[in-house]
């Protein structure tokens, strides 16, 4: 039999806030266990909650961002479960009026197409604490430095039908909310992660199969190992007579398996009701235009003007537009190299310094040669200063450190190119006496040679001729 599989995500945003959601308290990462959960957090007896504006202006900036219903009002509920790191009992969320209502994306897929993927929803919650399993002699530690952390639950519709297509949204989305600067996409940290529900069906079926949530996955690789191990089980489930229950499964990332936690809950478990310590909000048309003012060129529009204007493949533009501090990073070697060779900058950024950033295990804020440096050496490939080789040379010491900039350490290692007509012909008169064999073979038509000639030149200047001047000088002598 063949099956479709129908995907759904629940991506888990951490707003970058300075303080929680409903209290003052910092939401700083790494602090000492309980150190940054106040009154509020904690559920204390006669404490309120207020709502803070900035989480409020993120969620608008990302509904605006994919052409979304804003809810106005939209209306915070109490959503009741007993959990230890749950203090109060329930979770403050967002149900039937959440803030950011229908919206949608466009991803790309490997054939190089586009796909729609609608988004239902996206909701402000709270973080719950963390549970603890180490070091307490067989107990459970409770940290709630977490709670009240700002959340923006972004639902989509089940609109993915593979473990890649699920990876190339949660992409998108991650540098989505990277590029509005509401979240800093720390997957390491859990300010970025997802839940997924993944069912299958016969194909052709419109009738949709019994889902299973996979809860809590924090990197790309593993949220499509998970989603696929979880197609496979469904399928050999069904196959061999069986059939799946709708439950809430934990991804085993060690054992690349998937194992159930819980049977999955329906809203009205949670007794869903309004929160009466919060009013409704109600979204000021000022405020909303004042984060439409502020959105930044997103990813899709930056990309089409790379194509547009630079002339850039499809395939550079989604590269170096994948996250806002690369794009920047591309539009400052532009200019240091005087904006004259967007192609040239591009295949620097995405083969060199991309691979070496990638070999080193560092962002791209993180390379330790800056755009300055490195749209400075591509000027002196293009003022013919250097060649494309040597410049590989200067590029590995700028990343060692050895210089300030591309034209320092020409000048230390005397790497200037030599453009000379004169002092190339003199070397390549030398090449062409010493390999007296290979030039009347060239004569006789043996053309391929040329290559021969050209690479001994260029040893014997060091890598110093200019390589245009080197093949022009030498077919002509070599045809006299």
């Amino acid at each position: 039999m063949e099956w479709e599989v129908v995907i759904g995500l629940e991506v888990h945003a951490q707003l970058a806030t300075k303080t929680k959601i409903f209290s003052g308290a910092p939401t700083a990462y790494g602090a000492e266990p309980n150190t940054q959960a106040c009154a509020v957090d904690l559920g204390l007896p006669g404490v309120l909650p207020v709502l803070n504006l900035e989480a409020v202006k993120m969620a608008v900036k990302f509904g605006l961002a994919i052409d979304a219903e804003l809810t106005n009002p939209s209306i915070f509920a109490r959503k009741n479960y007993f959990y230890p790191d749950l203090p109060k009992g329930y979770q403050i969320s967002q149900m039937d009026l959440p803030i950011v209502g229908k919206g949608q994306l466009a991803i790309e897929l490997e054939d190089g197409s586009e796909k729609i993927i609608g988004i239902t929803r996206a909701h402000l919650e709270e973080d719950a604490g963390k549970s603890m399993h180490g070091d307490f002699q067989g107990q459970t530690g409770v940290d709630l430095n977490r709670a009240g952390t700002p959340l923006l639950e972004i639902v989509s519709d089940p609109d993915l039908s593979s473990a890649k297509e699920a990876v190339a949204y949660m992409k998108k989305i991650h540098s989505l909310v990277r590029y509005l600067e509401i979240c800093d996409g720390n997957m390491q940290e859990g300010s970025f992660r997802c839940d997924s529900n993944v069912s299958v069906r016969p194909k052709g079926q419109k009738e949709l199969g019994t889902r299973a949530e996979l809860k809590n996955i924090n990197s790309f690789r593993n949220v499509e190992r998970a989603i696929n191990i979880e197609i496979e089980r469904q399928i050999e489930l069904i196959e061999d007579g069986g059939r799946v229950v709708q439950e809430t499964r934990l991804y085993d990332a060690d054992k690349n398996e998937t194992r159930s936690m819980r049977s999955k809950e329906e809203a009205n478990d949670y007794r869903y009701f309004p929160d009466p310590d919060l009013l409704p909000v109600v979204l000021e048309p000022e405020l909303i235009e004042e984060m439409r003012a502020s959105l930044p060129e997103l990813p899709n529009a930056k990309r089409d003007r790379f194509v547009a204007n630079m002339s850039l493949s499809l395939y550079d533009a989604s590269v170096l537009t994948s996250s806002r501090e690369l794009a920047n990073y591309f539009e400052a070697v532009l200019d240091a190299s005087n904006n004259k060779e967007p192609k040239q900058c591009a295949n620097w950024i995405i083969t060199q310094l991309l691979g070496a950033l990638n070999k080193a295990g560092l962002e791209i804020a993180e390379s330790p040669i800056s755009a300055e440096q490195l749209g400075g050496l591509l000027l002196r490939i293009t003022d013919n200063t250097i060649s494309g080789k040597i410049a590989k040379q200067i590029f590995d010491a700028l990343w060692a450190g050895e210089g300030d900039n591309a034209d320092s350490i020409i000048e230390a290692k005397g790497l200037k190119q030599v453009t000379d007509s004169g002092a190339i012909e003199a070397i390549v008169d030398e090449v062409i006496a010493n390999n007296a064999d290979q030039v009347e073979q060239y004569r006789n038509g043996k053309e391929q040679l040329l290559g021969f000639f050209v690479g001994q030149v260029m040893k014997a200047s060091k890598g110093k001729a200019n390589p245009a001047q080197v093949n022009e000088i030498l077919k002509a002598k070599l045809a006299g």
